[in-house]
């Protein structure tokens, strides 16, 4: 197999990058979940929160990104 078509860093065959799926939720109530979840970071980078939480959290997370950006935009004098 060539270099060009060879799948590297957790991508798929399709070049798209692959995340496991899982109730973050869950998994932390879990005595075992939160060595489960540290390991798939770890090994794939990312999980994916399916859980009715993670759209609270993405919300958050979207929040604070704009939040920062005025800030910048304050700190700077750019418009």
């Amino acid at each position: 197999m060539s270099e060009r078509h060879k799948t590297h860093n957790g991508r798929d065959v399709d070049g798209h990058f692959k995340v496991r799926r899982a109730d973050v939720d869950d998994l932390t109530t879990d005595p075992d979940g939160a060595d489960y979840m540290r390991d798939d970071v770890r090994l794939g980078g990312a999980v994916e929160d399916t859980g009715l939480g993670g759209v609270e959290k993405a919300r958050e997370i979207a929040r604070l990104v704009d939040e920062n950006r005025e800030n910048v935009k304050k700190a700077t004098g750019a418009e």
